[in-house]
Formats: structure tokens, sequence, C-alpha cells
């Protein structure tokens, strides 16, 4: 009989796996190290089912019981997701579910390829437990990602998982043309996702957060709602695909009550609340982890207020535990998403993030 390793017992192995070997490599690399180990634990059933049984995880998103997480109808096996960034062409998806996450969000995706910035462009700030990057959105294009996703769709159990797919600009494309390549992307992407996300808060491309002023945003998140419709008709399904907006933490607070006002005003399905911040005087990139948390709180509080409770907030930005789910859905959350945490923490961290919520939600305890 396999007996199940306790939590705190993978919690110190990573951390001397991550001090003796990770640590000491170029973050990047690591990265896609870790990338390539979880696509390959994915895509072989026994290994999805043994990380199960280590992790406490289960390989598809399931019933939550008497938390009720849901996302755009579906059932969560907890409140947290990955966030994009991680998982950029869609590779993944098997691996980190059966890890815990209880979705994904890949991306972000550009209607072209791209390699991205130049290196370096990923740095760790260990005793922040924080990263900063400015990687630039490199990835394999909407055309190959699309493809991605229609395969994981066709494999076995391929549409019980949660996936949202985040796209973004293409850094070839002039702002003003910015809704062209919104248009194509989600035309491509759409009928494989669960929901979509328009990306117009990263740091790393150049022009981009200007589109997060209302004026240039409206046609944008037009263009992504009218690319996503055609895409679905293609399938023959009628309605809209959930349709969001990804702010950066940066915005003034008319800025982010102006946003909401537009949400509203296209009847958007929601916001993910915020991406990384450019507040720092570290060099290129945006800073992500624990430095974001208190900003982020209050912009997802205050998305909220000016929201009611009709739209879905993502929340994300410096979500490390527990605790950080609780915060973020007593400011109004729906669900959370989080990346860096899973970089320093490791393989057990999102089934033991969302074992420790469903105990809080339960009234059992708090993590």
């Amino acid at each position: 009989m396999l007996i199940q390793i306790q939590p705190v017992t993978w919690e110190i192995v990573y951390r001397l796996i991550f001090n003796l070997f990770f640590r000491g490599m170029d973050p990047e690399r690591a990265h896609k190290l870790a990338l390539v180990m979880i696509t390959a634990m994915g895509e072989f059933p026994p290994a999805r089912g043994l990380v199960g049984l280590l992790f406490g995880a289960k390989r598809r998103p399931g019933p939550t019981g008497p938390d009720g997480n849901r996302l755009f109808g579906r059932d969560l096996t907890g409140p947290l997701g990955l966030a994009a960034g991680f998982d950029k062409d869609a590779k993944a998806v098997k691996g980190l579910t059966a890890l815990g996450f209880s979705f994904v969000e890949v991306g972000t995706v550009t209607r072209f390829p791209q390699p991205g910035n130049q290196r370096p462009r990923l740095w760790r700030l260990l005793e922040q437990r924080a990263l900063r990057n400015a990687m630039g959105f490199n990835n394999a294009g909407s055309t190959a990602v699309a493809r991605t996703l229609r395969e994981l769709r066709r494999s076995p159990g391929g549409r019980d998982y949660v996936v949202g797919v985040n796209i973004g600009k293409s850094k070839v494309t002039a702002v003003p043309e910015a809704a062209a390549d919104y248009f194509v992307s989600a035309r491509r992407l759409a009928r494989y996702a669960d929901y979509l996300v328009v990306n117009v808060s990263s740091p790393n491309t150049p022009g981009l957060r200007d589109l997060q002023a209302v004026s240039q945003l409206r046609p944008v998140l037009l263009a992504a709602r009218a690319g996503a419709a055609q895409s679905l008709a293609k399938d023959g399904r009628p309605g809209n695909l959930p349709l969001l907006v990804k702010i950066a933490p940066d915005l003034s607070d008319e800025d982010i009550d102006a946003i909401a006002d537009l949400v509203e005003e296209l009847d958007l399905d929601g916001v993910v609340a915020v991406n990384t911040t450019v507040a720092h005087d570290l060099g290129a990139g945006g800073l992500s982890g624990p430095p974001l948390r208190e900003r982020g709180l209050e912009v997802v509080r205050r998305l909220r207020q000016r929201l009611g409770r009709e739209r879905t907030i993502i929340g994300a930005g410096g979500v490390t535990c527990g605790l950080d789910v609780e915060a973020y859905q007593a400011a109004g959350a729906n669900v959370v998403q989080a990346y860096t945490a899973f970089i320093y923490e490791g393989p057990a961290w999102p089934g033991r993030v969302q074992r420790r919520a469903a105990r809080s939600m339960a009234g059992a305890g708090r993590s």
C-alpha cells in the first residue's frame, strides 16, 4: 500500500532541492526544466495518478462540496488557479491540474509567434520571495496554441479541465492596430477556452499599458468579443464566452473606477486583478509575489465595491498561503490565482493551499 507522505515533508524536501539545485540555476532555465517535467508527467496517466496520491490532488476538476467554488458554471476543486505566465503555450494543463490547481490560465498568447525580449529577462528576489520578469510575451503564437488546446480537448477527459486563455498584443503590431490582434487571437482560441482574458497590463510590451485608457480599451474589448463570437459560431455554440480584462496595480483609483464602469457598460464578465507592478527601482520588468499583495487586495476591494456582486473578480498578486486566499475572497474575489509562490514552494504547494482553504470554508480551522 502506498503511504501518503505528509505535506510538511514535501515542504522540507523541496526547500532542500531548491537551495541545492534551483537556487544557483538561471531562473528561466529552471522554469523550462520544471515545465518540461510537469508536461511529461501530465501526458502519462500513471504518473498523474501517482502525483494525485502523493500530493492529495485530483487529476480532474470536480464538485467542491461545502465550499461551492465555481467559475463560469464550472465546478472547481478549490479557489486556487494558476495565473498566466507559467504555461504560455498550454502544454502543461494536465500536469498542473494534477498538482492541485483547480483551473489553469494559459498564455499570454499573441497573434504572431514571438521570442520575447532579450535575456536575461527573469530574476529571483530571494529575500522577498518575489520575481521580476521582462519576458515580453514569448510564446508560439495563437495558431500553435489553438492546435495544442484542440488536442487537449480531444483527449480522454480533455473537456474536464478548466482552462482560461490570456491574450495580448504582438510586439510587431502598432498600438492603433491592436484591436485586430485581439480579434484574431480570440477567433482562433475561444472555442477551446472556458474563459478569455484580455491582457492590456503587462509592462514588457511597448505601448500595451496605454490600452488601459478607456478610449483605447473599448475597441480592444469589442474586438475580442467579436472574435470569440465567431469562434463559438464555428462550433455551433450559442451565447458568449466569458470575457475578462486584466489590469495593472499601478493604475490610479480613478482609472480603476473608469475600467470598472466600462466593464459594466460593455457587460463584460469580470476583471483579473492584478498584473505585475513597475513600482520598483530594480530595473526593467514587472515585480510579482508578496510585495504586490496589499495593492492587489486594495484593487480587488475597490472593484467589488464598484461592480457589485454580478461580475466575476479573479484576485492575483502575492497569494502565498491559505490566509492570502481568505484575504482576497474577503476583499471580494470569487477565486484567486498565483504563480510566484509555486516557484518558491514547490509541487505540493497548490494542493496544500486548496486543502487549507477547504478546511477554512468548512469551519474546521484556518491555515
